[in-house]
């Protein structure tokens, strides 16, 4: 298991962790051994530099998960440049405008991509740049980055406006990796499933977090939840982090029992787990365990809640991280009552250098830690309301922007989703308000389910377990709910198909 160690170093020392000759990266092609790993980062980021690029400069990537995807990160950071990776899910006008905001000098990316982007306000690398950079010439030797500098700048998905890009250092994203590896008690015989986006910090740091502990990374683009499936089986995996919706869609997945049995650690964020996901998780993958998370991309990662745990609170957030310190404060920042609603405030090493571009929304979000704090400094307001009971455990209650108010009263949507999907009538359900003239708003749940009376199911249990101002005034059926770049339910899309 990984020592924490709060000694932030230079991103791309991450690949000097591991033993030389243990398995770092293994695809469908080639198995890199970890001196292997450590010579084409060297060798990229000597290529980099012979491009004309300057420390400081931004590169960005805009990539499936190749082995250049995986390989950029560490390499900019050691050849002292900024990477801005591109979630491939992204359509031209998102990149164009990330390309644009960032300022990047150069764009790694396909040919296809390369040819939606003919104006490109920067280079272009494509693939027989990219490879020669990694199999040919001289390698830069790990460096000595300052920690503190940026290294990095993640766009947000954008699913409400143009995406917005969090300002990353070594120091975050080392003690991010060290930290995640630590608590989920990464080993060098670990063989981890990428299946997340490699923008999404969440996807970012199951490289780092894995070559931190010295495991081994299956990166893996997917179209089904059969793909995950085989790739488990085939590799042996041992590691699998995902987000909700793709929770539902592999325990409705066929599985053969090896693959099941294989799989010891399962990670969630990007959404809560409800009871019954968990019971149907916990049955799939038997001898795994469960560690929900919750995290906010300009902190990283705040919470975890502890796999012996989770069958008492199927639904908490856990406490805080290793090297995270979580406050829950009321309006004038000072410390919530236990079972208090407040408002989350990370603080520590973990949270980010600001907005790029953007100091009037760094000013909102990124402010001075509450008194009670003990690194003090800046701290990141969530916006987001949880609770904190007698034990220490956090359960979220919601976003400020996503609350329903009816008739007077502040009301989450994940009450109601909640016990929508408890109902079992519900394999997904989101929740959102509408302008009403007479209450305010209005509550419109859309659901997915199959079951032949799945609303009458569902309007049983809504009706005994909610009061009368929670209760929905229109349900909506649908097939398919829309996701974000991220895997996410694309809340914002329902709102807008509904509303219009």
């Amino acid at each position: 298991m990984t020592s924490l160690d709060p000694t932030p170093r230079p991103l791309d020392h991450l690949v000097t962790l591991g033993l030389p000759n243990n398995p770092a990266l293994i695809t469908r092609d080639l198995v890199l051994d970890y001196a292997s790993l450590d010579q084409s980062v060297g060798r990229m980021a000597a290529a980099l530099l012979a491009s004309g690029l300057e420390a400081g400069d931004r590169v960005a990537s805009w990539l499936p998960k190749t082995l250049a995807a995986c390989v950029l990160p560490l390499a900019a950071a050691r050849a002292g440049l900024i990477h801005v990776p591109i979630n491939p899910a992204l359509k031209r006008a998102q990149a164009t405008h990330i390309l644009a905001d960032s300022g990047a000098k150069l764009l790694v990316t396909a040919k296809m991509r390369a040819e939606a982007l003919a104006d490109a306000p920067c280079s272009i690398w494509l693939e027989a740049e990219t490879n020669a950079a990694l199999n040919d010439g001289n390698a830069l030797q790990p460096s000595q980055q300052n920690p503190q500098a940026l290294a990095a700048i993640l766009y947000t998905s954008g699913s409400t406006g143009l995406p917005k890009g969090v300002m990353l250092s070594h120091a975050n994203m080392w003690l991010g990796a060290i930290s995640v590896s630590h608590y989920l008690r990464i080993q060098p015989d670990d063989r981890v499933l990428g299946v997340l986006p490699l923008s999404f910090d969440y996807g970012q740091n199951q490289l780092f977090s894995t070559w931190a502990g010295g495991g081994a990374v299956v990166p893996l683009d997917y179209l089904t939840a059969r793909d995950v499936v085989r790739a488990i089986d085939r590799f042996a995996i041992t590691s699998l982090a995902g987000v909700p919706p793709l929770w539902v869609q592999l325990t409705e997945a066929q599985w053969p029992a090896e693959a099941r049995a294989s799989v010891k650690r399962i990670t969630n964020s990007g959404g809560a787990l409800t009871r019954g996901l968990v019971e149907r998780l916990q049955t799939l993958f038997f001898a795994a365990d469960i560690y929900p998370m919750y995290g906010l991309t300009e902190a990283f990662r705040s919470t975890y809640l502890d796999p012996k745990l989770v069958s008492a609170h199927p639904t908490s957030m856990g406490s805080a991280i290793p090297l995270a310190e979580i406050l829950v404060v009321r309006p004038d920042g000072s410390l919530a009552d236990d079972g208090e609603p407040g408002e989350l405030v990370h603080c520590g090493p973990l949270v980010a250098l600001g907005y790029w571009n953007d100091p009037e929304r760094t000013a909102r979000r990124f402010k001075s830690a509450p008194a009670s704090s003990h690194y003090g400094g800046t701290a990141v307001w969530s916006g987001d309301t949880v609770r904190r009971d007698c034990d220490g455990l956090l359960s979220f209650v919601g976003r400020d922007d996503e609350m329903i108010k009816v008739s007077g009263n502040r009301i989450s949507p994940s009450e109601i989703e909640t016990v929508a999907l408890a109902s079992g009538a519900v394999s997904e359900a989101v929740a959102f308000g509408i302008p009403d003239a007479r209450l305010g708003q209005a509550i419109i749940l859309v659901a997915r389910g199959t079951a032949v009376d799945a609303e009458d199911r569902l309007l049983a249990l809504l009706k005994s377990e909610l009061p009368s101002f929670m209760q929905p005034k229109q349900i909506v059926w649908r097939g398919e709910m829309p996701r974000n770049p991220n895997g996410k339910l694309d809340r914002a899309r329902l709102k807008s198909e509904i509303s219009s």
